[in-house]
């Protein structure tokens, strides 16, 4: 499946690799799959920008007892609806302009036969048995419960009775793994994060862990067992070797060596456990490297409830993109949920952070210094201010960036989006208090202040270009053309940090233009009006 973005050559051991979860695609994507996708690219355009060889992937989960029934009722084979439903998602990711450099599908080859390759080569060192498992499966997260996971005897995120399941299944005997995970988990603390989400998985493991079910007899969607062909693979099992798959496992060693292991695993709190618990034992099972990172985001709400297809508040992006663009979009979900806590959406709050802190704090402040350099600088940016030439507000106002940018670098480093955005608004907002400080339009008054006033307007211009480099991972599209109406010739995703984040680099002469706002103001009396109904 061809990726939004080409995939990048990687060129050195420098290669940052990160994950969402392939996408199960019973059903098309909505809010709260979008929230992961939406996050792990911000990561991926600031990891990019801070000058990392970056492989991005994401891609689609299309084996399982719940995909073989939805085609069923469709009146489709399992395969034929995968590819009527999966070009939705594709969709719905260039719609968000997210930049992911690969898209893997559990039905490819270069998936299905390495998953062969992994659990054949497990089989070889007496890591699998034979066995009989008699449990409670939901077919909704294609896993067996156990009586104490249940509400009244349902699955609480699902809301059904599990089915009650026996049959002859291979096993992976997770269970002897258990103190080597212990180990790492109190070895390596960012291994799970957030600490929250590591404490529950530690207190878990610590209990003592069941052997693993790795096949199934009942139904025939998935891979084959190569050494059995009557029993499929369990979804689980086949969809998380998608990780190592994508990076080459098994038919690229050279790839996989320089890209593999994964930094960053992106995941929801409901599959962390399959993430942090059975994913490293398969791998210590075969001594490949472990993934440095998986961090476990909260739950996406409205109405107090998960974001869910079966519950109807299954809201889709393409229901908000339209009022409030990509840009707006992106920017809501980044910075107004804390990441790692459960979040609540709803239509009013994110009218009320679009026009708070994109059309009003940062959309005024590039219409206002654009204008005032259009009107008083001819729409030329002036000569760069010498050291001597700056007063005290402006050396205030330059160390503020430094600053600010340096909390997003530490909220990144700590998978904190909403805390990385909150620093770069808080230099948004001391650029606007700074305009107020020099106030440009009285120095134009005076004809003994022309070059002060192109110092302070200099100042500002050069603020706004460091600020598209601050929020071009979460406002793509805007930073672009922010970048465009500095007069900045080349394109900012080929900008990196360590050479393009300093003051003084606005280019002498460049053209500058106002254009149309970057984020029109939404009208408040629209706010209550909200999406269409799902």
């Amino acid at each position: 499946m061809k990726a939004r973005y080409p995939r990048r050559t990687l060129l050195s051991d420098e290669v940052f690799y990160l994950t969402t979860p392939i996408y199960y695609v019973n059903d098309v994507p909505h809010l709260g799959n979008a929230y992961t996708t939406v996050a792990a690219d911000f990561i991926a355009r600031w990891q990019r920008l801070a000058g990392r060889e970056v492989c991005f992937l994401t891609g689609t989960d299309e084996h399982g007892l719940k995909m073989a029934r939805t085609a069923a009722a469709k009146g489709l084979e399992p395969k034929a609806w995968a590819d009527q439903i999966v070009p939705r998602w594709i969709e719905l990711w260039e719609l968000l302009d997210i930049s992911n450099d690969d898209f893997i599908r559990t039905t490819e080859e270069r998936h299905e036969r390495p998953v062969q390759t992994f659990w054949q080569a497990l089989y070889d060192k007496g890591e699998v048995y034979l066995g009989t498992y008699e449990g409670l499966y939901c077919v909704g997260c294609e896993a067996f419960k156990t009586p104490d996971e249940l509400v009244d005897g349902r699955c609480p995120l699902h809301g059904t009775e599990p089915e009650v399941v026996k049959e002859d299944n291979y096993f992976f005997p997770l269970s002897k793994y258990a103190e080597r995970l212990i180990d790492l988990y109190e070895g390596n603390p960012r291994f799970v994060m957030p600490e929250s989400r590591r404490n529950e998985v530690l207190g878990k493991v610590r209990q003592g862990l069941d052997d693993l079910s790795i096949s199934r007899t009942t139904f025939d969607w998935g891979i084959p067992i190569p050494w059995d062909p009557g029993h499929v693979i369990y979804v689980w099992v086949d969809a998380l070797q998608n990780y190592l798959n994508a990076a080459g496992f098994g038919t690229d060693d050279a790839r996989f060596k320089r890209v593999w292991p994964a930094d960053l695993h992106l995941v929801g709190k409901d599959i962390l456990w399959f993430h942090a618990v059975i994913w490293p034992a398969m791998l210590m099972a075969l001594d490949l490297p472990l993934p440095r990172t998986v961090f476990a985001h909260g739950f996406l709400q409205v109405g107090g409830e998960k974001m869910s297809k079966s519950t109807l508040t299954g809201i889709s992006p393409h229901d908000l993109v339209p009022t409030f663009g990509s840009d707006g979009y992106r920017y809501y979900f980044l910075r107004e949920i804390s990441f790692g806590l459960d979040g609540s959406f709803s239509w009013e709050s994110m009218v009320a952070r679009y026009n708070s802190d994109l059309a009003n704090d940062f959309g005024n402040l590039a219409a206002r210094v654009l204008s005032m350099v259009g009107r008083y600088l001819g729409s030329e940016i002036p000569a760069p201010p010498g050291e001597a030439e700056l007063a005290d507000s402006d050396r205030r106002f330059i160390e503020a960036f430094g600053a600010s940018f340096e909390a997003m670098e530490r909220a990144v480093a700590d998978i904190a989006p909403h805390e990385a955005l909150q620093a770069a608004w808080s230099f948004v907002r001391r650029a606007n208090a700074y305009v107020e400080e020099v106030a440009p339009w009285a120095l134009a008054k005076d004809p003994g202040a022309r070059r002060r006033l192109e110092v302070v307007l200099y100042v500002l211009a050069d603020s706004l270009r460091l600020l598209a480099l601050m929020i071009w991972a979460a406002t793509p599209r805007a930073a672009a053309e922010l970048w465009r109406r500095l007069g900045v010739e080349s394109p900012i995703e080929a900008c990196v940090f360590e050479r393009d984040a300093r003051w003084g680099l606005l280019p002498e002469g460049a053209g500058t233009s106002v254009g149309a706002p970057l984020f029109p103001r939404l009208l408040e009396e629209g706010a209550g009006a909200g999406p269409p109904a799902p």
